[in-house]
């Protein structure tokens, strides 16, 4: 009864189902690779099997450390510095009274999501240009010697992260700004009736409102810990800047497509999903031990 009410709702689930099925289920099967020593023309069936061998090459190799203390490091900056900005937006937005300045202020702060992520790169190497971008050159106007940021490594993390900011805060503030937009009106209207300024509210009304929605996406924050993003890093990166901005995704990349190495990529990739499995199981345990907050 319930099927056939709802069929047409049914209907238009069936595309995420089937994309679903086929790019996140049946790879499973692929995941063997990881415990052989995978040749593609020889096929599964073909290639030996070697176990735990290339796990054991990964963790013993020269570039674990550095990879899994890259990928931590970003992480953390993102969760420290990026986290909190679309909150930040949120409340801002909420408190901007006119709804045409409010709306084309919000769109604005949008649109970045919207711009490819090759884009988003050629911007960043433009901008930092050491002879044409604009940051050199008011560093020379103010007589600083132009620096070639882009190979430096110490300068690498702090301009990925930066740039992460800006191209996805005001979309991430939407779910933010949704859930101050369900907080009931009353409240606000008790506050300011007992004698609450704005920042009164802001404090006492605003942010008890989205903690839990601050609390999930926490937890799915720290569930992807170990999963930066890798394609600006890809695109943004060079040899001599692995040391800070080699992480897990831009390494299976190199071992995976360019050294064909698909075991080993299979199993590094495996070790990560594994690793954020766990940590996303335990950030989830402690918070509903200690605020209730929970994604199940």
């Amino acid at each position: 009864m319930c099927l056939r009410r709802d069929k047409l709702l049914y209907l238009m689930l069936i595309p995420f189902v089937v994309y679903y099925v086929l790019f996140y289920y049946l790879p499973f099967g692929g995941l063997r690779m990881a415990f052989m020593d995978y040749k593609p023309f020889l096929g599964m069936s073909g290639s030996h099997w070697v176990g735990f061998d290339k796990f054991r090459e990964f963790f013993t190799g020269p570039y674990f450390w550095r990879i899994i203390r890259n990928t931590l490091s970003i992480s953390g900056l993102n969760i420290l510095f990026a986290f909190p900005v679309p909150i930040v937006l949120a409340i801002l937005f909420n408190e901007i009274r006119s709804r045409r300045f409010r709306t084309a202020v919000q769109t604005i702060s949008y649109m970045p999501h919207f711009i490819s992520t090759v884009v988003i790169a050629g911007l960043v190497v433009n901008l930092l240009s050491p002879s044409t971008g604009i940051v050199n050159i008011v560093m020379q106007k103010l007589g600083i010697e132009s620096v070639y940021f882009l190979t430096k490594p110490e300068y690498f993390q702090p301009i990925y992260v930066l740039q992460g900011i800006w191209a996805s805060a005001g979309f991430s503030s939407i779910i933010y700004f949704s859930t101050l937009m369900s907080i009931d009106s009353s409240l606000y209207e008790a506050a300011t009736i007992d004698g609450a300024g704005r920042w009164k509210q802001i404090k006492h009304v605003t942010l008890p409102g989205l903690l839990p929605t601050v609390g999930i996406m926490l937890l799915l924050q720290i569930g992807h810990i170990m999963q930066v993003g890798y394609e600006m890093i890809i695109l943004l990166y060079q040899p001599i800047t692995y040391e800070t901005a080699d992480v897990i995704g831009s390494f299976v990349y190199r071992v995976g497509l360019q050294n064909s190495d698909y075991s080993m990529s299979t199993a590094v990739g495996l070790f990560n999903g594994v690793i954020s499995l766990i940590l996303v199981m335990s950030a989830n345990k402690l918070s509903k031990k200690i605020s209730d907050v929970s994604i199940m």
